[in-house]
């Protein structure tokens, strides 16, 4: 391979795995270093220079001068030192004495290949590592750079890297096209030590906690807390708030004025419902507020331990204590933690 194709091969590979030039610089010398160790192991010392800005790309043995009979690589004859090395050679110098591709051999080369892989794979891994790190649980922008038309599964750019969503971590019904700007929520890191990706998601019930505390200057403060929070994704979630000011109403402040500050999360989450619930320590008095919007007659715990309760309603509610298939209900025990077995005032 000449210079021009060896430094065009290195853009390619650069663009390929996103990696700055100068960091590829040194994986690939590093690769090579090890290869020609390989190859040579009696040699002690080598030099890899590789200059994109000149094409230069140089393998040298470091010989030693002497004015007699090399006893091997690590020797060159001062005669030979000054044609092949530095016409200002001198003994006793450390000279480099260059090796031919051909020289490498195609063992060595194809070592050298496999270490450079190796040393990509291992940056990228910390790459993804040292970006993510540090947003774990939370919530972050991304633009949709491609729809893939068979799956639906979508390839986002998260601060000039990319991320993959799939299909099933999208909230149902939702269309994403090329451009748009969402929010993701990241889950974590998936197998960290060998080939990491980072796990993101619009239908973890967490996007809405997060959305919240972004969005309402009371949570992030911690005047207000969100105490649980349950989802269907695309469809409705509840979240149990509760005030640690009695000045301060926990779900007017959520919804805000003229719904103005829980309408901007909606909107985000593709017109999902969002109920906010006043948190009770109370489970009975919570477990009523979480079968909202309809009216809870009475709840009795039948027993605390398994966390089981009976919830009374008015005849006329029972639907709408259940809800569309029942959606209310099942959100309502994920909230409190309780099974809930829901029965008409007159039974």
């Amino acid at each position: 391979m000449n210079n021009k194709a060896f430094f065009e091969a290195m853009n390619m590979l650069a663009a390929e795995h996103n990696i700055p030039p100068e960091v590829l610089v040194e994986k690939v010398g590093q690769g090579i270093l090890k290869a020609v160790r390989k190859e040579y192991p009696d040699c002690d010392e080598f030099t890899v220079n590789i200059d994109p800005e000149k094409n230069k790309f140089d393998i040298c043995v470091m010989r030693t001068v002497v004015d007699d009979e090399p006893i091997d690589m690590n020797e060159i004859n001062i005669e030979d030192a000054l044609v092949s090395c530095s016409k200002k050679a001198q003994l006793g110098d450390l000279v480099p004495y260059k090796l031919s591709v051909a020289q490498f051999g195609r063992v060595a080369a194809q070592y050298a290949k496999q270490s450079i892989r190796h040393d990509i794979k291992e940056y990228e891994r910390e790459k993804i590592i040292e970006q993510y790190k540090d947003k774990e649980h939370e919530v972050i922008s991304a633009v949709v750079q491609k729809v893939e038309p068979d799956t639906g599964n979508c390839v986002l750019t998260v601060e000039k890297s990319e991320a993959y969503l799939f299909k099933n971590e999208q909230i149902p019904g939702e269309v994403l096209k090329e451009g748009d700007i969402i929010k993701i929520y990241v889950i974590g890191i998936s197998n960290p030590e060998k080939k990491p990706s980072v796990k993101i998601s619009r239908t973890h019930k967490d996007l809405v906690k997060r959305l919240l505390e972004l969005e309402i200057p009371e949570i992030a403060e911690g005047t207000i807390e969100i105490k649980a929070v349950s989802r269907e994704a695309g469809a409705r979630s509840k979240v149990a708030v509760m005030s640690n000011d009695e000045n301060v109403d926990p779900v007017g402040s959520c919804i805000g004025t003229k719904h103005s500050r829980i309408e901007k999360i909606i909107k985000e989450i593709k017109g999902e419902k969002i109920d906010i619930i006043v948190y009770d320590e109370d489970p009975r008095v919570f477990i009523a507020h979480a079968l909202a919007p309809a009216e809870v007659l009475s709840v009795n715990i039948e027993d605390s331990e398994d966390r089981i309760c009976t919830a009374i309603v008015p005849n006329n509610q029972i639907s709408l204590a259940i809800g569309n298939r029942g959606q209310n209900a099942k959100l309502a025990a994920r909230l409190t933690g309780y099974k809930i077995d829901i029965r008409p005032e007159n039974s």
